[in-house]
């Protein structure tokens, strides 16, 4: 139970006290600012608390926005303040400097004899402490020490404390006018989505969403079922049939439906949570690549091997979604350190840096037509499943990963140029935390750490020398792929992915600062990914290309782990982590050394699948202990961005 405290006598006949239990707040009544002190500290430690002004006026969700949404410490609407119980030591310091300056202020003015002075306190008295909310808002706002206090945007929603009795009535007025059951159900929906998404999924799956919150149903839940819905989904195209097919497209698309619904479910209710955020992370590649893994399958059960066309959609589409996290970071943390408050969205140039591919991507984006055409270009989540469950109904699965293949390609080229062209026109250097952040996405191991360590070059503070870093990761990534799809097995393979060790060394060795250097953790990631894909497809090992899917999905999880934990705030998995599953270079070096050492027989097969299970084990077992654990960040994307 929350606790709301009404910082003075309610208004006759105002809801304003059953808006607040109907949010689940138990309400008390101050009668004055000493009330207010006796009522906070009375309020158990583990509880949230609000300050309400009693005269306040206005929508109930206007209410519940400030006073219930779970991700911040702090939030506040004018009449209005709540806090988390991390945040009460700094309320109650708020609240104490906002009583002492409300009585100075109000003595002040009269204290030049007894009787003013006696009259001020007297003033001060019959006013009690309205207008404390805002006051004591504005004290946590001063306080170095205090989180920060959260606005949320109301629109069109009211939320006001009237002075007098014709500002009320004009503020009942305004309530009246507006619908917020409607504006919360609106609001529900992102507000930047894919076309698909935007007119053939949220305008029925917002009601599904209330439908669930009125039934007491949580955002987990519905998770939870798009993923069974996805799963099912995966068997029914593992069948092989026509018949399984066609329903394998359309409950791909009713997956969908209940992944919209999870999120607009969250945002209806304000039900945001740790294991939501984790649940959100994790689930969405998991259902799609559990989806490819259903249609390779079906395919085999027809006489048809397409696990090299999964295995490469899912190479592709993680490598898209790392060079979207990689710029992404890079360049969210230069607008934090030089940018805020511009009104610049993600992926947009930090202030000051001219950039003319920005301003150009800028005002395509005002353009009627121009804006969902290249939303669509870039095959964001909802146009995919969509394409792929149309595709498994009416053709096959080889077909179906082919034209995937194809769209995903063009709109990896597609984004990628846009970044690349962003970067290059990008003045000044990039700040030390996305010098971290790309470090961390590098997802680096001892081999490449010793080599960082040892390189002679590396001098902490200097300016980025150029394109060094991607230059050589390119150089390192582009000679063990080569290797893996040419060199004869042997000990050339293992070589190769030594020189690649050393090479990433090396790209790492310095902060990542460069204007391009945020395209280092992707050319990892395709490095790593295509030397499995190749190695397998090129073994005779009966079972290495499922086994392949197998070790590339268990690594992509820890990769996804890593970005939503520093999206998150809290850094990259502990090092230790990172070190014991041998970072990309270790990895790469261990299935190198198994295809040369396994070329014949089931050697290999086993390796791979051997080295899939223990490195999905650690990672997994690791990723839920941080997930339910105090310290996660309940991370929401709220952008709109496609995945």
């Amino acid at each position: 139970m929350s606790t709301a405290i009404l910082t003075g006598p309610p208004v006759a006949g105002a809801p304003l006290e059953g808006d607040l239990r109907s949010l689940g707040f138990d309400v008390r009544v101050a009668e004055d600012a000493a009330g207010v002190e006796t009522a906070l500290a009375a309020v158990p430690a583990g509880e949230r608390v609000a300050l309400v002004d009693p005269r306040f006026v206005g929508h109930a969700h206007s209410l519940r926005l400030a006073l219930t949404d779970p991700r911040f410490p702090a939030a506040a609407v004018p009449g209005a303040l709540a806090v988390q119980p991390g945040a009460r030591a700094a309320l109650v310091r708020a609240v104490s400097t906002a009583v002492s300056a409300a009585v100075s202020t109000a003595a002040a003015p009269s204290a030049r004899t007894a009787a003013g002075a006696a009259a001020g306190a007297a003033r001060t008295a019959a006013r009690g402490p309205a207008g404390l909310p805002d006051r004591v808002a504005a004290a946590l706002e001063e306080d170095g020490r205090a989180p920060a206090v959260h606005r949320p945007e109301l629109g069109v929603l009211v939320a006001a404390v009237p002075a007098d009795g014709a500002e009320r009535a004009e503020a009942e007025r305004a309530v009246a006018a507006v619908d917020d059951e409607r504006v919360r159900l609106r609001s529900a929906v992102k507000p930047r989505d894919g076309f698909f998404t935007t007119f053939f999924v949220s305008p029925y799956s917002r009601h599904i969403a209330r439908w669930c919150a009125r039934r007491g149903l949580t955002p987990n839940q519905v998770t939870t079922a798009s993923l069974l819905t996805a799963l099912i989904a995966a068997a029914c195209a593992a069948t092989g049939t026509r018949g399984g097919f066609v329903a394998a497209g359309a409950l791909l698309i009713a997956s969908f439906v209940l992944d919209c619904t999870d999120g607009q479910l969250a945002r209806y209710a304000l039900k945001y949570s740790k294991l939501g955020a984790w649940l959100d992370a994790t689930f969405d590649r998991a259902k799609e690549y559990a989806y490819y893994a259903g249609l390779a399958l079906g395919a085999a059960r027809g006489g048809d091997d397409v696990w090299a066309l999964a295995l490469g959609a899912m190479v592709l589409q993680t490598c898209r979604h790392v060079v979207d996290f990689s710029f992404n970071e890079a360049d969210r943390h230069e607008r934090e350190a030089g940018g805020e408050h511009t009104g610049e969205r993600e992926g947009e140039p930090a202030a000051g840096s001219a950039n003319p591919a920005a301003a150009l991507s800028g005002r395509l984006d005002r353009v009627g037509w121009t804006v969902w055409a290249r939303r669509m270009i870039v095959l964001p989540i909802g146009e995919r499943w969509a394409l792929i469950a149309v595709l498994t109904a009416l053709t096959t699965p080889r077909t179906t990963f082919v034209v995937l293949l194809a769209g995903c390609a063009f709109a990896a080229c597609y984004t990628t140029a846009g970044r690349v062209l962003r970067s290059l026109s990008r003045k000044g250097v990039r700040t030390d935390g996305a010098a971290r952040a790309l470090a961390e996405l590098a997802d680096s191991g001892p081999l490449a750490e010793g080599v960082a360590r040892a390189a002679a070059f590396r001098r902490r503070g200097g300016r980025p020398s150029g394109f060094a870093a991607p230059a050589l990761a390119l150089l390192g990534s582009a000679a063990l792929v080569a290797a893996a799809l040419w060199a004869p097995v042997g000990p050339w393979l293992p070589a190769a992915a030594l020189g690649y060790a050393a090479l990433s060394g090396l790209a790492v060795a310095r902060p990542l600062k460069g204007a391009l250097d945020w395209l280092v953790p992707p050319l990892f990631r395709a490095a790593e990914y295509t030397t499995v894909l190749a190695l397998a497809a090129r073994s005779d090992a009966e079972g290495a290309l499922p086994a392949a899917f197998g070790l590339v999905a268990a690594v992509a999880y820890h990769h996804y782990d890593t970005v939503y934990r520093i999206r998150g705030g809290t850094g990259a998995p502990p090092r230790l982590l990172v070190r014991a599953i041998g970072g990309h270079e270790g990895r790469a070096v261990a299935v190198t050394a198994a295809a040369a050492l396994w070329a014949a027989g089931q050697g290999f097969t086993i390796a791979l699948t051997a080295l899939a299970g223990a490195l999905a084990l650690t990672v997994i077992t690791e990723s839920v202990r941080f997930w339910v654990s105090s310290h996660a960040p309940a991370v929401h994307d709220e952008t709109g961005e496609p995945a």
